[in-house]
């Protein structure tokens, strides 16, 4: 299959997401690419959008070498892949100010995305995490990771147009539930799958997260 854009993949997956609509999920973006089809999901589900912000903590020396990543929430996470940690002998105090930092940027990023606005308590509900496609897997772990960490959901369910299958397969582990509308074989790109897959921009994010919020759809615990 190849989606038209990310719109028209975020309303192919809110239709096999519609029976979770009656649990009053809270909807759950990767920016930037995950937000649009995140958007159609909420509208679909009259469910509350927001984001999950994922920030990578880097190996000394090699920033591209993830050791782990901080995944805010309502008590923000550091997830760690503590076989790297060991394996390059990498002190606490290097990973707590890199934590440190990233925790910085997420609140930079949600200042800019949400003008501030908290993370949403999400005690009791079901948080639907979405990205426009995932190829590795490592921030969508890590994310799914942090929330099941944090303990605040009630069931957290993972929502994706595509993902190569042995990448699909790993991540139904880390969630209660995952729904993909496509795992093929010849998995090259998230873009290979996309008609049209032009960069998201900030403006494009602001203007669905304010589009959502103006349909007045209550937050958790309000």
């Amino acid at each position: 299959m190849i989606f038209r854009d990310r719109a028209q993949a975020g309303r192919a997956l809110a239709q096999r997401l519609m029976h979770l609509r009656s649990a009053r999920p809270v909807v759950l973006a990767l920016p930037r690419g995950g937000v649009p089809v995140a958007a159609e999901i909420a509208e679909a589900l009259a469910a509350p959008l927001d984001l999950l912000l994922v920030r990578k903590i880097g190996a000394p020396g090699m920033p591209e070498f993830a050791l782990g990543a901080v995944v805010e929430g309502t008590t923000p996470e550091m997830v760690l892949n503590e076989e790297a940690v060991r394996r390059l002998g990498v002190p606490r105090e290097y990973l707590e100010g890199e934590a440190a930092r990233q925790y910085a940027e997420i609140g930079r990023q949600r200042e800019l995305y949400l003008r501030g606005r908290p993370f949403p308590g999400l005690q009791g509900h079901t948080a639907i995490v979405v990205d426009d496609g995932i190829a590795t897997g490592a921030t969508m772990r890590a994310a799914l990771r942090g929330l099941a960490q944090a303990g605040a959901a009630r069931s957290i369910v993972l929502a994706a147009p595509v993902a190569p299958p042995e990448t699909a397969a790993a991540l139904r582990d880390a969630c209660d539930e995952a729904v993909f509308l496509e795992a093929p074989e010849n998995f090259a790109a998230v873009g290979a799958f996309y008609a049209d897959f032009k960069q998201v921009e900030d403006n494009t994010v602001m203007a669905l997260l304010e589009r959502a919020a103006s349909r007045g759809m209550p937050w958790p615990g309000e």
